[in-house]
């Protein structure tokens, strides 16, 4: 899943700046709808980044029902903290 394919699918535009507020929540709606009927584990998880980035990620125990799939998420969410604060 290419980033900016993933907000051409969702927002209509791969520029972040360009995104109206209706479109953006309309998008996020749209992901978490695709994220609860995913059953490919790798796109689930890529959908699961895309929405933290956004904030409107389902919890982690809602989200993966494996334990090492849930630290992985937390090694992400550790990641883009790390990468906000540099």
């Amino acid at each position: 899943m290419d980033f900016d394919d993933q907000l051409r699918r969702y927002f209509g535009t791969d520029d972040l700046a360009t995104i109206a507020p209706s479109t953006l929540e309309t998008g996020i709606d749209r992901m978490k709808v695709e994220f609860g009927m995913e059953k490919d584990k790798g796109r689930r998880f890529a959908l699961w980044t895309l929405m933290y980035m956004f904030g409107a990620s389902p919890d982690l125990d809602v989200a993966f029902d494996n334990e090492a799939d849930r630290n992985t998420a937390r090694d992400f969410m550790d990641m883009m903290d790390k990468a906000a604060g540099a």
